[in-house]
């Protein structure tokens, strides 16, 4: 009787909140259906979209959709005009309450939004939550791309995109498999706290391997904190990082500072290569220019 009571509380709120907002036939239609539930084109281009994805908020702009866009979440910098978007908080840590004030018909994101209440508050407001699992590999671009196109109405476009972003990733790789040197590398994530390394399973373990490189930590999964002796033994050659990590850290002076780094291999030549974070490890349409990025800069250091 309580948890009844706690989700009839809940709609109520949602309610509250959408109220005079919405036409009453828009929200009775508002769907909270899976995301493979169809959407006629009509229906969605009168939508109003919040995008809990960078990658997907930059498909959103690439299909000119972005007239339905009401909102984004923090890690949508790109376009610039992305910017300039209502936020709605860090894609881990949302808010039922600040989503639902922007009156969206449909929330799309991946895997990695939540926390998976606020999720489920959002569908039981009646609004459609599509996600994508983030799976770092060119399949989830795909995908992202996809839902895209069927949310905004828009999945003509969208095939035509896919195609020439295939031809792209397609190309990239070509290149990739060429090289015949694959530089050992090091990921520091460094955004707040202490700066960590990335192990297997991460977007940045996927992004190396893509890139030709051979990431130096094979040991553990995700992200973790590295002792001076075991980056000693690691020996990358190269340090990979994200512009936003580097500035976090003081600026590129200040991170060859640290004395830890000077144990490496990539501290005689200061070998560094950062790329701005939504870029580098967004899996969004513009992984293959990341990749081919990546694998140039990495070659050029150990040449």
């Amino acid at each position: 009787m309580a948890l009844a009571g706690r989700r009839r509380g809940l709609k109520c709120l949602a309610g509250a909140a959408l109220a005079g907002a919405l036409p009453g036939a828009a929200l009775a239609q508002a769907s909270s259906a899976p995301a493979s539930a169809s959407v006629s084109a009509a229906q969605a281009k009168r939508r109003r979209l919040v995008s809990l994805s960078g990658a997907l908020t930059e498909v959103v702009y690439l299909l000119q959709a972005q007239d339905q866009l009401v909102g984004t979440d923090t890690t949508s910098l790109y376009p610039e005009a992305a910017r300039r978007t209502a936020k709605v908080g860090y894609v881990r840590q949302l808010s039922a309450e600040g989503l639902l004030s922007l009156r969206p018909d449909a929330v799309i994101g991946t895997s990695e939004a939540g926390p998976p209440v606020v999720l489920e508050q959002i569908r039981q407001a009646g609004v459609r939550v599509a996600l994508v699992p983030s799976r770092h590999n060119w399949a989830e671009v795909q995908e992202k791309v996809a839902v895209v196109g069927r949310e905004t109405g828009r999945a003509q476009q969208a095939t035509a995109l896919m195609a020439q972003l295939d031809a792209q990733w397609a190309g990239v790789q070509a290149q990739v498999a060429q090289a015949t040197r694959k530089p050992r590398v090091l990921f520091i994530l460094a955004h707040s706290g202490s700066p960590m390394v990335a192990g297997r399973g991460t977007a940045a373990q996927a992004l190396m391997a893509y890139a030709g490189a051979a990431n130096v930590i094979d040991q553990f999964e995700g992200y973790r904190p590295l002792t001076a002796e075991a980056l000693a033994s690691a020996a990358p050659e190269v340090i990979i990082s994200t512009t936003q990590g580097i500035e976090a850290l003081g600026g590129e002076t200040a991170f060859w500072q640290r004395p830890e780094l000077a144990l490496t291999p990539a501290y005689a030549k200061k070998a560094l290569v950062a790329l701005e974070a939504s870029h580098l490890l967004g899996f969004g349409p513009r992984l293959p220019g990341a990749v081919q990025a990546l694998h140039l800069r990495t070659l050029q250091w150990v040449a």
